[in-house]
């Protein structure tokens, strides 16, 4: 008898495994470790989204499937929050709002919604790993361009990767890993370039409150002429410590609409109705509630990157002004894997590994400083330097 066996699809075996719950594992199983590997915040919800979210009780709407794409209150909570904090007033019968189970699932609606296999997809080196996951899941080609040493765009040479076959150039900004926040002027020159190949600009926006030291974020969907080839991906998962509520929201051109609804329908029907209840209350609260919190994570910011400095011949850091990561090379023949297993098992700290962000030109290791208080801000950073400086000189 011929022997046969089950396999899962040579697709989704080309694409690289989900970092951050095997780094979740290495951390269980060296009890102690502090992280600084998973992008999250210190801080809760605001108590008066948890407030919102108690009150759901037996009434029967509440427990019904909602609109495909969000509750009426929610989307229109959004329109005003785009208006008053990103300069973005919505074109009636051009662009439309679709709330979300966060921006991963933006991107993927947007994956769906604009390719067909073989398409290809411009991403900027570092890159954040699932939207090169989420392009290979879809069949697409993710194309990878550089940025400069501070990991900014270089628009010639996303002009230079433009085929035929390109659907989208994707920007996040502030971006993760490398926390650089990209200027107006850049964005504005990217989405011009977009407009005049007939391609889309993604621009992912789910760190939009975080930037330090009078950094501004420019939202490109406020750029004239922009509503017919711009999506922008939103979430409430930073800036209001929403991380597992699993909320987010998208602005999509009109045309996209119907296509965008489709995806979601299949994959999830609708947002879960209470965390969109807590979302709504979270949006009253509006950006000064994420801006309250900032001074924390730059204390913390500005104690890392020092420290950083002072080991700076072991290692190069960008001074970036946004997210809450850095992006560190380090000078080794070790890879980045290989340096983050020996941080969690010898010295009790974890960060993630350049490869998966795309960095595989030297080793480099991703620090994400959003979730440290004020108890473990200064350990974290005395154990990261210290293992780095272990490992490293050896």
């Amino acid at each position: 008898m011929q022997n046969k066996s089950y396999n899962p699809s040579q697709r989704m075996g080309e694409i690289q495994s989900p970092i951050i719950p095997i780094i979740a594992n290495m951390i269980n199983e060296t009890p102690g470790t502090i992280s600084l590997g998973q992008g999250v915040v210190y801080f809760t919800p605001p108590q008066s989204a948890l407030d919102r979210a108690s009150q759901v009780d037996s009434q029967h709407s509440y427990h019904l499937y909602s609109a495909v794409e969000g509750l009426d209150e929610l989307r229109e909570r959004i329109s005003n929050k785009l208006k008053n904090e990103n300069n973005i007033h919505l074109e009636q019968h051009q662009q439309k709002i679709v709330v979300t189970a966060g921006a991963n699932m933006a991107f993927m609606n947007a994956m769906m919604a604009i390719t067909d296999p073989d398409d290809e997809i411009i991403l900027l080196r570092p890159y954040y790993f699932n939207h090169e996951m989420a392009i290979n899941m879809v069949s697409c080609k993710a194309v990878i361009v550089e940025t400069d040493n501070n990991y900014q765009p270089i628009l010639d040479n996303i002009a230079s990767a433009i085929t035929e076959k390109t659907r989208a150039i994707v920007t996040v900004s502030p971006n993760n890993p490398s926390g650089a926040v990209y200027p107006e002027s850049i964005l504005k020159q990217i989405n011009k370039l977009c407009r005049e190949k007939w391609i889309y600009h993604i621009s992912d926006e789910a760190y939009e409150y975080f930037t330090y030291n009078g950094t501004k974020h420019y939202s490109v969907a406020s750029s004239p002429d922009s509503s017919e080839h711009t999506i922008s991906l939103y979430s409430l998962s930073k800036a209001y410590g929403f991380a597992s509520w699993r909320i987010g929201y998208m602005i999509i051109p009109e045309h996209l609409s119907l296509s965008v609804k489709k995806v979601q329908d299949t994959n999830l029907i609708c947002p879960a109705r209470i965390t969109q209840e807590a979302a709504i209350a979270a949006l009253e609260e509006g950006q000064n509630y994420t801006l309250s919190h900032l001074k924390q994570i730059n204390a913390v910011r500005d104690e890392l990157y020092a420290a950083l400095q002072n080991i700076k011949t072991i290692c190069t850091t960008a001074n970036t002004m946004g997210a809450f990561y850095f992006l560190v090379k380090l000078n080794t023949s070790l890879t980045g894997m290989q340096i983050v297993k020996r941080l969690i098992k010898e010295h009790k700290i974890a960060v993630i590994p350049g490869e998966t962000f795309g960095m595989n030109d030297g080793c480099y290791v991703r620090i994400a400083y959003g979730a440290l208080d004020k108890k473990t801000s200064s350990m974290g950073i005395q154990r990261l330097i210290a293992g780095l400086t272990d490992i490293i000189r050896e």
